[in-house]
């Protein structure tokens, strides 16, 4: 709830700009940047420099070319992009911030619980596949998420819109069985549920 005192305590007006880190959140992630290697040319441009610029861009949805000038190079900064991606990196992020919220809040880091649903948007047509959605009428792209039960998220996977919730449900589960292998019960809405799971209810099965 945003109070008098939680809107101070993440008054980002003292930042260059809005999607820079603190102190605070850089240490948090800070130890799973890749280390320097021993050996070859040193690094000119900060990590911390790296992501920032990486959030700008994600935030502003803008194109590479439209990086301000006191950022590193925008090369510099897609190639860093590509091997975070790459490496999964933001997963790993996502993941890391995810327990530690949930402890935070006094829970156990890992969920027992989840809720699946999608989403579907529109796209153009350049930036990877897409379908179209007859249900809604959309062309685009389907969000199929998987979130705890207080809506952080744990799986999302993008699919062309012309994937069916039955088809699309599938992966996610699978996808989340390694990362969070705790997970016993999902909760889905009834058009998931009855064409996924028509005659039992949505549990995992236990890993061993």
């Amino acid at each position: 709830m945003w109070t008098p005192a939680t809107r101070r305590q993440h008054n980002r007006g003292s930042l260059r700009y809005e999607t820079d880190m603190t102190d605070a959140e850089w240490s948090l992630i800070a130890p799973l940047m890749p280390t320097a290697r021993p050996t070859g040319r040193p690094r000119k441009w900060p990590l911390r420099e790296i992501v920032n610029a990486i959030f700008y861009v994600m935030r502003g949805g803008i194109g590479w070319r439209l990086l301000p000038s006191d950022f590193p190079p925008r090369s510099t900064v897609f190639r860093w992009f590509c091997l975070f991606r790459d490496t999964c990196l933001f997963e790993k992020i996502n993941h890391k911030l995810l327990m530690l919220d949930r402890e935070r809040c006094g829970r156990e880091a890992s969920p027992t619980a989840s809720v699946i649903d999608s989403q579907t948007v529109k796209t153009c047509e350049s930036g990877g596949p897409r379908g179209y959605d007859a249900g809604k009428k959309i062309k685009g792209r389907k969000r199929h998420a998987l979130v705890d039960t207080d809506g952080r998220a744990l799986v999302p996977y993008p699919h062309p819109a012309s994937i069916q919730d039955r088809d699309g449900a599938g992966p996610v589960l699978n996808a989340s069985r390694r990362p969070f292998p705790f997970i016993r019960k999902v909760f889905a809405d009834l058009d998931i549920r009855d064409r996924v799971w028509p005659k039992a209810p949505v549990r995992l099965p236990t890993r061993g």
